[in-house]
């Protein structure tokens, strides 16, 4: 691999750090439990489980400098948005199935040019959740 590379990742990583630890404040600000940073299974993972109140919330955080054209919220794509639903079932069973109220939030954080956050959004219930299966249907219900 090329340095190039190698240092591109490291600098998509710490944007991405970045944005997941003021996406925290926020949540913690606004008095969510944090439960959980960065859940990963096999190559599903929610980088944020909270708790608000009585509702397990899943968040998906997007980062991006604020020269951006895009949302960042936007680029959660389909795909991505399945494997949240594929984590977030599993963690539901390791946990026991609690008969707990969820949501899948997003919280879009834009950075300044000293990669500071300089504007912070969450969007609650983001995304709908769309059944694969009966079974997937059973897990929703």
């Amino acid at each position: 691999m090329s340095q190039l590379y190698i240092k591109r990742r490291q600098n998509i990583k710490r944007i991405g750090r970045r944005g997941e630890n003021a996406a925290v404040a926020l949540l913690r600000q606004k008095y969510y439990e944090i439960l959980c940073r960065n859940y990963r299974r096999d190559k599903r993972e929610i980088d944020i489980v909270a708790m608000d109140g009585a509702t397990l919330v899943f968040v998906e955080v997007k980062t991006q400098r604020a020269n951006g054209r895009v949302r960042p919220g936007e680029r959660v794509s389909r795909e991505q948005k399945k494997r949240i639903r594929s984590a977030a079932k599993t963690y539901m069973r390791e946990i026991g199935n609690p008969p707990l109220p969820y949501r899948f939030d997003v919280v879009e954080v834009k950075l300044d040019s000293w990669l500071f956050p300089c504007e912070i959004c969450h969007w609650l219930n983001d995304f709908d959740v769309q059944f694969a299966s009966d079974e997937d249907r059973d897990f929703y219900d």
